[in-house]
């Protein structure tokens, strides 16, 4: 078993890290952290239309170019990479695989060309501020009434909620919980941008008062199905930490190169050098649990179940101390809003929180195995 990247993935890395240092710099970023209910368009639009990132995943029957989460997971590493302020994760990751999972084929059909052409982005709305991460009783409720349904509710924590196009919404129809597809421009719908931690990934809480909407599927195995949704999600939320884990370690190597004290690089101390080999372990440890993550996403559901919560819980860790480490090594510097190293501080933070902590993923590793 190979699990070594192929050329054509490699090649894949490069121009998508090309585009990026290019088009979507650290000043790129921080102006698009300021745009919480509209994204950097010209940018979205290079991404989809030129590179083709929005369909990588998307099968080539609904439109997209047939790739699967290893080339997804290497998208997403360099988009962790560069901070990249686009709802890419949202759409391309949970909106697509909510609509693959869950729709009919004549859904599949009408909505994916969409999503793989970036003329549509979508959000998922599973969460609620009453019950955390917790899905298995929404409080949002779908009611039934002369063969269409009305969707009531509040759904907190919604990445790119604000600008998304197209709403995916778990709700309680009291038979069981189901999807529905939302448009955000729907009569009912308010989209409010929240102030979070990390102000790289834009969240949202989207309020629906009896909105007409669309079911997704049939509501047949829910349950299981926004599980693997979940691992999926987890797998390439690794992967995107793993690249800004390994931007953390090359930034605090290279300063440790090049800031001067008492004569000598501080790299030179036995102490920082301590510190770069320690995070040097932790994410290249962290590259091999995404990477089987992705891997297992492609090509075997079962060990999906199991290696996804378990990077999700050493990656997220794994980031958190690369950067955290990162700010030491710089110093006083390190602490300032100003500097990049803040920036990723903050979004290890976020991102080790998101869809529950590691605590909660090793609590789903013992109990999938179990123990």
């Amino acid at each position: 078993m190979n699990f070594a990247f192929t050329e054509e993935q490699d090649e894949l890395r490069a121009s998508v890290r090309r585009f990026l240092e290019e088009k979507s710099p650290i000043a790129t970023v921080r102006r698009s952290m300021e745009l919480l209910d509209e994204i950097n368009e010209p940018l979205w639009t290079q991404a989809a239309e030129q590179l083709g990132l929005c369909g990588l995943a998307i099968p080539e029957s609904y439109g997209g170019l047939g790739y699967g989460t290893v080339e997804l997971g290497i998208v997403l590493e360099e988009f962790g990479r560069t901070l990249a302020c686009l709802p890419f994760f949202s759409s391309v990751v949970l909106g697509a695989t909510a609509i693959l999972l869950f729709g009919d084929e004549d859904m599949k059909r009408a909505v994916l060309p969409g999503i793989a052409s970036g003329e549509r982005r979508f959000a998922v709305g599973l969460f609620e501020a009453a019950s955390g991460f917790d899905t298995s009783h929404p409080s949002t409720v779908a009611e039934q009434k002369d063969g269409s349904f009305r969707v009531s509710g509040e759904k907190a924590y919604v990445i790119d909620g604000a600008t998304a196009t197209d709403l995916v919404i778990l709700a309680n129809t009291g038979d069981g919980l189901r999807f529905f597809l939302v448009p955000s421009s729907a009569v009912g719908v308010t989209r409010d941008p929240v102030l979070s931690l990390d102000q790289t990934r834009h969240l949202a809480t989207i309020r629906l008062e009896a909105v007409e909407a669309e079911a997704i599927g049939t509501g047949e195995d829910t349950r299981e199905k926004i599980a693997t949704l979940l691992d999926v999600a987890n797998a390439m939320l690794s992967c995107e930490m793993v690249g800004g884990a390994q931007r953390c370690l090359d930034m605090a190597v290279e300063y440790a190169k090049t800031r001067i004290q008492f004569g000598r690089p501080i790299g030179s101390f036995q102490a920082i050098k301590h510190k770069c080999a320690d995070m040097l372990v932790e994410v290249e440890s962290a590259k091999s649990a995404a990477y089987y993550a992705a891997w297992a996403g492609a090509s075997d559901p079962e060990e999906l179940r199991i290696a996804s919560p378990l990077a999700k819980a050493f990656c997220g860790d794994a980031y958190f101390t690369a950067a955290s480490e990162n700010i030491q090594i710089h110093g006083g510097i390190g602490f300032t809003w100003e500097h990049d190293a803040h920036l990723y501080f903050k979004r290890a933070k976020s991102s080790q929180l998101m869809f529950g902590d590691s605590a909660h993923y090793r609590e789903v590793i013992a109990q999938r195995i179990g123990l």
